[in-house]
């Protein structure tokens, strides 16, 4: 078996760190001459420890006068740009990552409406969430926010940590497609019209009574019509393939501050 070289080493020590929390997201590492001497090894090993993680995206390595390394927890969006890279070498289109988005949001649904704590946990907050979009129905703009906190409040209140995050890293990936709702609101200004406003209004307190109920089948059956409504998710036959490397950078999670 090959023996791990000792940049390997120091970078898994370090990867650890990162991700259970002792180094703080967006703080720096500790300097160069620093980490030599608590590791013991020589400069070039600990610059290649540091280029792995670099690579990995857990830090950035900031170079000339403001030199250091930032670092950065792992998040959703991260995993999120690397998966779309996938999809878009595999020429998936993007009416096939609406449709999993989808999917995973109506099994989020059916999971808010089988908690046994959901009377506590569960309905007093999507309750609130329904009543701020009713509240705003009037103005499309603040509506469309509302009834994304709703939908928001559907998936993190599932129960289930693993479902959240992976439905977090394809709506960040689904939100920066030009096909996407999102997408066309803030560019193109395709705000909901009244009759559409008034149907996710039904349709949510639908949902969220038969979340009450806990009855995850009437919830699951609901929740499909709705939120697989090709007016909402995405564009009828569009056969365009998700695209990664068009996200600006400005876009793409985990990046550093420029130096200025």
């Amino acid at each position: 078996m090959r023996q791990p070289r000792l940049a390997e080493m120091v970078a898994g020590a370090l990867r650890e760190r990162i991700v259970s929390g002792d180094l703080a997201d967006g703080g720096a590492l500790p300097g160069l001459e620093k980490l030599v001497q608590e590791f013991g090894v020589s400069p070039p090993s600990l610059r290649e420890a540091l280029r792995i993680l670099e690579n990995e995206g857990l830090i950035t390595v900031r170079r000339g006068n403001v030199g250091g390394a930032v670092v950065h927890r792992p998040s959703a969006d991260a995993a999120a740009y690397m998966f779309g890279l996938v999809l878009q070498s595999e020429q998936v289109p993007v009416t096939d990552l609406a449709a999993a988005l989808g999917h995973l949001e109506v099994l989020c649904v059916r999971l808010c409406a089988a908690r046994r704590d959901r009377k506590r946990a569960v309905v007093p907050t999507l309750r609130r969430l329904h009543r701020a979009s009713e509240d705003v129905i009037d103005d499309a703009v603040a509506f469309e926010q509302a009834c994304q906190h709703f939908h928001d409040g559907l998936v993190s209140l599932c129960g289930s940590r693993s479902i959240v995050l992976a439905v977090s890293a394809f709506e960040w990936l689904w939100r920066e497609q030009p096909e996407a709702w999102a997408h066309r609101v803030s560019a193109l200004h395709e705000y909901p019209d009244e009759i559409l406003r008034w149907e996710g209004i039904a349709a949510h307190l639908e949902i969220l009574r038969a979340v009450d109920r806990g009855d995850p089948e009437e919830a699951e059956r609901v929740a499909r019509a709705h939120i697989l409504d090709p007016r909402i998710r995405t564009v009828a036959g569009s056969d365009a393939p998700v695209r990664a490397t068009d996200i600006s950078r400005v876009n793409r999670p985990s990046q550093a501050p420029e130096p200025t």
